[in-house]
């Protein structure tokens, strides 16, 4: 029998009845599963009188129409049933998908249209324009000079050095940090100048120019254009991009070096140094090589060790050559000029106490600076025995150069000049600039330090440091960049990759490293490309964009934004987001303002959605849906303008879309968009990456992880950390027992850890096998050592294969709220800011407890050689609940009587706790010493500690000594 209201229907319209197996259907629903190939169960949508009605009582049609065939009939489908089918399409097409293609719906569709007039008429689109105007950016001309009465800023970011091709995290360190701030204040119209250029002076210029065969200008001019070309790709926008190689570095630098020895902040002193008989030349440390006096290596340089990273003084090498012709170098004296800092302190420290909290610095920036001057600043040598570099102006020194980083802080200034006549508005009106300065933190002393103390010691005006924004490094895929290894992405390798810039300047700047070091993870790069910018970014502008195409002919229909319920809700929550956005923007907290201008993307994504923005709203609401698409594309417009510092490409390509000039970042969401206003065509924003070219890429980077793995074969392992010499992962599997009986680690039920060192191309293959194999056994040697002394925890040694550079070690360690190891480096920066948190007791029982361990270490004559946070664990104690600490990584471990080596074990840590949290770096190395001092008990071991100790302030006077001889 038929239902009620289709028996009504049957009566009311005379329609026919369709049958199949005992089954008889009314017409409109014969033709939904008709449609659907489907007679066999009753259909879920039920058509009531009311929803015939619906045109009837919109006065689009009569009851007369209803009765009449239109010229050709479809399949024996009567007009009503047509009117009906057309009038519920987009009800069908959600319970139907085949309905969208199906050839009988749209020939339906086209008779419907025919008989009943159901499509809106649609407006020709002829290119108009119709916006509010002066909110757009403006253009700053060629010639940029600060202006009266408007906010002036003046951006440099640190000038790279002309011996490499820039990786990405020299690249985000400083010039992408920079040109997102730099097009941040232009796109809010203030006036803006973004200056850099390469560094090209000094030691490392002439040492890569031998190793390359050519003369250092050759060099530069090589490496200036690689830069360039690279930031060029990148979309950093300088506004000009210069060099230090120029008379006006040369002219500017001499000026300020005359002025600081007329006023009497120049001296000279006398320094030991080595020189070359055979090319009758001062080397300088670089310069020269020999053996390590700490780990016998042969090749070790006159600054520094790279087999154990020993500081060290090229004096202190055994038999000590000079890398340009192996010659013996003598021991000679020469006069130098130094700048009288200890002078200049006082005014300098009140000049950083003032400057760092009116420009709110990076608190990185403000704790290395205030490092530096509670040390007390001595006289600094800043002139050198090289033939490349700025002369030194004075007769007497005539065959020296200026020092590089005495120099390099002056090509800021040097390149405006190159850039303007009229530098010295920038440079010498100070009440009218704010000078903004972009870096990593090891160049922080020499703008807050070095170059402000020389600028003071001029007795001029000059513009000096407002803001110091400070970046810490950026890891690769847990270990770091290597040009040499063929490890990380570089600028150029970017360029190969086939994926936009705007994808690139995304991830970057999503994971800046403001704060603490972060990692460029492949896995992330793709998560954050296809779940943010396509899921996100593209699919809320594409929606709207198309549809408007679709529908309104891609004009713009006059709306009023009182049809939409809540509007008032959503400027409110627009606002919000976009004065915080500002906010952070005007902190340089860039990675915030990125995330926030995402937040509005997706705000206006929810707004869509929850407006319901189809075909239904389209024909059933017109006014509503007139209005969502008029506010919609205006949204899509303010999503651009807080887009265009981190995607410029990307703002250019919507503005393109939506037929506009650039929005300048407002204070306040404005509906700039009017209706009439004809947009253009969609484009396609991004594209999805798939994991199978991930895997490429990040086998293409990272040549020692896909060595490892093939190593290993068949094991399941997933990297942590990657370093010089070894890579680190973690594995479910024991090395020889099944799982159901293998020994479980500390609160790990089946993870393990794998320290693999791959094979290096660059050392001959019989030599690395044995070096392999002897440095294996020797770390091996010492994990189980140390199991017999209970106050040192080490992970477990569970397996070793010392020719294939293998160990298997129980895996430590526990994961923190943030989501990281809870290495004490982890540990630590959880509570960075937070003074309370950061120096209480737990915090204090924690590192002194390291210390005890390090002590007991020590009193065993071993040595641990790479001391860091990051090398010390942090696990919580099964019984007592209580952190313990973990000791790991003894790669360059070794087994010593020496003190100079104990010494030097403490001088790593102490460097790496203020290197890593400057902020706390006293307290936290006073524990740490305490704690070690705590273990030498007895008469004996009290004399070894005093001399321990003794040495160990001795190491830290030579590391003082070169820092300040640069």
């Amino acid at each position: 029998m038929l239902s009620a209201h289709v028996a009504q229907n049957v009566a009311k319209f005379s329609s026919p009845v369709y049958g199949k197996d005992g089954f008889e259907l009314s017409e409109p629903n014969a033709i939904v599963k008709y449609l659907a190939n489907d007679f066999t169960q009753t259909s879920e949508i039920d058509y009531e009188e009311e929803i015939l009605h619906v045109l009837l009582n919109s006065g689009k049609s009569d009851e007369s129409i209803l009765t009449k065939s239109p010229a050709t009939k479809l399949e024996k489908l009567t007009a009503s049933s047509i009117i009906l089918f057309a009038s519920t399409f987009a009800l069908n097409k959600s319970a139907f998908p085949e309905f969208q293609k199906n050839e009988h719906v749209l020939k339906g569709l086209e008779q419907a249209i025919a008989v009943t007039n159901l499509e809106r008429p649609k407006a020709e689109h002829t290119g108009t324009a119709a916006y509010k105007q002066g909110f757009e950016v403006k253009e700053q001309g060629k010639n940029i000079l600060p202006k009266e009465g408007e906010r002036n800023i003046l951006i440099t970011s640190a000038l790279p050095y002309v011996n490499n091709v820039p990786h990405l995290g020299n690249i985000i360190g400083s010039v992408l940090s920079a040109d997102f701030y730099s097009r941040y204040a232009k796109s809010r119209n203030y006036n803006a100048l973004y200056i850099c250029g390469t560094d090209e002076y000094g030691t490392a210029t002439e040492t890569k120019a031998l190793e390359e065969g050519v003369t250092p200008r050759e060099l530069c001019n090589k490496y200036h254009k690689i830069h360039s070309d690279v930031y060029k790709w990148f979309q950093i926008e300088f506004d000009h991009f210069g060099r230090t190689t120029t008379q006006q570095q040369t002219d500017i630098a001499q000026d300020i070096f005359l002025k600081l020895n007329e006023n009497g902040y120049l001296e000279e002193q006398s320094m030991r140094q080595l020189y070359c008989p055979v090319h009758k030349g001062f080397l300088a440390d670089r310069f020269v090589e020999g053996e390590c006096p700490k780990c016998g290596y042969e090749d070790a340089r006159g600054d520094q060790c790279d087999k154990c990273g020993a500081l060290l003084d090229p004096f202190e090498l055994v038999k000590p050559r000079c890398k340009l012709d192996n010659a013996s170098p003598e021991e000679r004296t020469s006069n130098h000029v130094f700048l009288s800092l200890d002078k200049l302190e006082p005014e300098t420290r009140a000049w950083f106490e003032g400057a760092a909290k009116k420009g709110d610095w990076s608190k990185n920036g403000v704790a290395i600076t205030q490092n530096w001057l509670n040390e007390g600043l001595n006289a600094r040598c800043i002139t050198r025995d090289l033939k490349w570099g700025t002369p030194v102006p004075l007769e007497k020194f005539a065959d020296k150069v200026l020092y590089v980083w005495f120099d390099a802080c002056i090509g800021y200034v040097s390149i405006t000049a190159n850039y303007t006549e009229d530098w010295a508005k920038w440079w010498k009106e100070p009440e009218n600039v704010e000078l903004y300065q972009f870096m990593g933190k090891d160049n922080v002393p020499f703008h807050t330090v070095i170059f402000p103390s020389s600028q003071i010691g001029t007795r001029e005006k000059w513009t000096q440091l407002h803001h110091l924004s400070t970046s810490e490094y950026l890891q690769y895929e847990g270990g770091k960049f290597s040009k040499s290894r063929g490890i990380g992405v570089f600028g150029n390798n970017a360029q190969d990759s086939g994926i936009s810039p705007s994808v690139w300047r995304y991830y970057l700047a999503s994971v800046r490293p403001e704060t603490s070091d972060s990692q460029f993870s492949w896995d992330d790069f793709a998560s954050r490309n296809n779940n943010e910018l396509l899921a996100n970014l593209g699919n809320f502008v594409n929606r709207i964009v198309k549809f408007v195409n679709a529908k309104y002919n891609g004009v713009i229909p006059k709306y009023d934004p009182k049809n939409i319920p809540g509007y008032d809700a959503l400027v409110k929550d627009l606002n919000s987001l976009l004065k915080s956005y500002n906010t952070e923007m005007e902190a340089v907290h860039e990675r915030r303002g990125l995330e926030l201008a995402m937040a509005i993307s997706a705000r206006g994504n929810q707004f869509l959605q929850d407006n319901k923005l189809d075909n239904s709203l389209y024909n059933d609401l017109p006014d509503k849906s007139d209005a969502v698409v008029g506010v919609g594309l205006n949204i899509v417009y303010l999503v651009a303008s807080v887009i265009a510092p981190f995607m410029p490409e990307t703002t250019k390509q919507i503005d393109e879309m939506l037929n506009v000039p650039q929005l300048a970042i407002p204070d306040e969401f404005t509906l700039i968009l009017e209706g009439t206003h004809n947009i253009n065509k969609a484009q396609y924003l991004f594209k999805r990456i798939e994991g199978k070219d991930i895997e490429a890429l990040r086998a293409k980077y990272g040549e020692i992880i896909s060595q490892a793995k093939s190593y290993l074969k068949n094991v399941p392992v997933t990297v942590i950390s990657q370093g010089a010499e070894a890579v680190v992962f973690t594995t479910s599997q024991h090395p020889y027992l099944p799982k159901e009986i293998a020994p479980k680690g500390i609160k790990h039920k089946d993870q393990y850890i794998i320290k693999f060192r791959p094979p290096k191309k660059y050392r001959h293959p019989i030599l690395d096998a044995q070096l392999t194999k002897r440095r294996t056994l020797a770390e091996a040697r010492i994990l189980q050592r140390l199991t017999i002394i209970p106050e040192v925890h080490t992970p477990s040694l569970l397996a070793v294969d010392p020719r294939s550079g293998i160990l298997w070690m129980e895996c430590i360690g526990e994961l923190l709220p943030d989501g990281k190891l809870s290495s004490l480096k982890n540990w630590l920066w959880q509570y960075n800011g937070d003074e309370e948190k950061a120096t209480r007791d737990e915090a204090k029982t924690i590192l002194e407890g390291v210390g005890k361990e390090i002590g007991y270490l020590h009193l065993n004559d071993l040595i641990h050689g790479d001391l860091t946070s990051s090398n010390i664990v942090l696990q919580k104690g099964i019984e007592s609940g209580d952190w313990e600490a973990f000791l790991i990584d003894f790669g360059l471990g070794s087994v010593s009587t020496l003190v100079e080596d104990k010494a030097v074990d403490l001088y790593v840590l102490e460097r790496a706790i203020l290197s890593t949290h400057p902020l706390y770096s006293d307290h936290y190395n006073k524990w740490l010493l305490d704690g070690y001092s705590s273990v030498y008990t007895g008469k004996q071991n009290a004399k070894k500690l005093k001399e321990v100790l003794n040495r160990y302030e001795d190491v830290r006077m030579r590391g003082r000594k070169r820092s300040m001889l640069g």
